[in-house]
């Protein structure tokens, strides 16, 4: 399959309204959690919420957070007049069984969306309600597309997500995932919306970010489960994506996680890379953003992308390789490889 290029992004997060001031303020550590009107045991819960002047709520507070995320990602092609009706949209949304979840998302959310920004999109368009690892199944589903039909040549991957939802808060705090006062294994839930705009990825002299594997696998020890971890999912995942990109780990200078501040996804993080790693290095540095921005669900691997497209476009990356791996709540483990390139002479 043709490799994809990230041509632009958009972001929607509690630290910013752009790529620019999200991606500034996760280089830096600001983070964006203030205390909610969510209170647990007498406590005001923090969380990565985005400052809307309009108190949004439900299914609102998604198309809201998405149409400024798609309309940054969007922004060159409408100064070239590219046409938008032709580049399908593959609308990344949480899963199905999330407890919490608003209802009829998979039926109307993307067309709702699109009414909101005044744009038609291609009919290829499709929601993808795959949680944290379905923005990696939105890249898959690209290469599918663009490899069918050459008349393709741009598509959008948008995640958009929330997590301070009363039922899916409550099923947290009852899980005991939640950071509280008195339970430090746990995430600050969030928000956020972001997208990328996608091409093939061709030699050109121009730089680009290229995508250049994808990997699954399956974790049978999961963040709930009674059986011993030994990152399985996650070694299957990254094995899959450096087979097919043609890279090794010796070749790749850092990581960029999905992980949100569970010991789970700490342990089975470096179980994987223990298991991985042949090569002697000295720092091969891993960055998570939900840090910052709070465990934002299915909005994480195009903020992902964003980061990275940003940290080598801004000179901070600390090479041009990137690895990035994601884990479902269930055991759907994914990764993919990255690579900056930065142009061959005209």
């Amino acid at each position: 399959m043709t490799p994809l290029a990230v041509l632009s992004t958009g972001m929607v997060t509690g630290v910013g309204w752009s790529t620019e001031a999200s991606c500034a303020a996760i280089r830096v550590g600001i983070t964006g959690s203030v205390e909610t009107r969510f209170m647990y045991d007498g406590e005001f819960i923090q969380g990565g919420s985005v400052p809307f002047e309009t108190p949004y709520r439900g299914r609102r507070k998604l198309i809201e957070m998405a149409a400024p995320a798609i309309e940054e990602a969007l922004a060159p092609l409408i100064a070239e007049r590219y046409a938008v009706e032709r580049v399908p949209l593959l609308l990344c949304l949480s899963e199905p069984d999330r407890p919490g979840r608003f209802a009829e998302l998979d039926q109307t959310l993307l067309r709702d969306i699109a009414e909101r920004i005044e744009r038609r999109f291609h009919p290829q368009s499709a929601v993808i309600a795959e949680g944290r690892i379905g923005g990696v199944k939105a890249l898959m589903h690209a290469r599918q597309i663009m490899d069918r039909d050459s008349q393709i040549q741009r598509l959008l991957v948008c995640g958009v997500d929330t997590l301070l939802v009363t039922a899916s808060l409550n099923h947290y705090y009852e899980q005991r995932r939640l950071l509280t006062a008195d339970n430090s294994d746990g995430f600050i839930p969030g928000e956020a919306a972001a997208a990328v705009l996608l091409g093939p990825a061709v030699d050109s002299s121009a730089p680009q970010m290229q995508c250049l594997g994808l990997g699954y696998g399956a974790e049978p020890a999961t963040v709930d489960s009674e059986e011993p971890l030994r990152a399985d999912g996650i070694v299957q995942a990254i094995n899959a994506a450096l087979a097919e990109s043609g890279q090794t780990l010796a070749d790749l200078d850092y990581r960029i996680t999905d992980l949100s501040g569970e010991q789970y996804g700490f342990k089975e993080a470096t179980l994987g890379l223990d298991r991985l790693l042949r090569d002697r290095t000295e720092l091969f540095d891993i960055w998570h953003p939900a840090d910052c921005i709070g465990e934002v669900g299915a909005a994480i691997v195009p903020c992902v992308l964003a980061v990275s497209l940003a940290a080598v476009q801004k000179g901070y990356a600390p090479g041009p390789g990137v690895l990035c791996h994601f884990a479902a709540d269930g055991s759907e483990r994914a990764a993919m490889v990255l690579r900056y390139e930065s142009g061959r002479a005209a």
